[in-house]
């Protein structure tokens, strides 16, 4: 867990998109489309702001959301929700999240991920 965590229970999502993306597009962009359609591709994580909770926790802001979408995810955002629910499920570490936004996707196999994720959640809808 992220001991600097930015999102406060008093939030409103407006403030939660805002601090999350720290004003970088692409990560704005990848957290409107949770908000979006979170809820439909992982129904089992019930409102879609507890996926961006997760992030939080995960130390995951602006440009490296951007990253784990676009460069690790290949801009595929069940993808993306998997590799958080990965991580909250205990399927992968934070670490290797980190190693691989930092390293374009070297050494995260996302295949596996999404499969464990599957396994353990039928209705993720990948």
């Amino acid at each position: 867990m992220n001991q600097n965590e930015r999102i406060r229970l008093t939030d409103s999502v407006n403030d939660v998109l805002v601090k999350m993306s720290e004003g970088n597009p692409g990560g704005l962009t990848v957290l409107i489309e949770i908000v979006k359609h979170g809820a439909t591709i992982d129904p089992d994580c019930g409102e879609p702001i507890l996926q961006i909770l997760h992030l939080d926790s995960l130390g995951l802001y602006g440009s490296r959301i951007w990253m784990l979408y676009k460069d690790v995810c290949n801009q595929n955002l069940s993808k993306t929700l998997a590799c958080i629910r990965g991580w909250q499920l205990g399927h992968v570490a934070s670490e290797t999240l980190n190693h691989a936004i930092d390293n374009r996707d070297n050494g995260l196999d996302l295949d596996a991920v999404c499969k464990k994720v599957k396994e353990d959640l039928p209705a993720f809808q990948l």
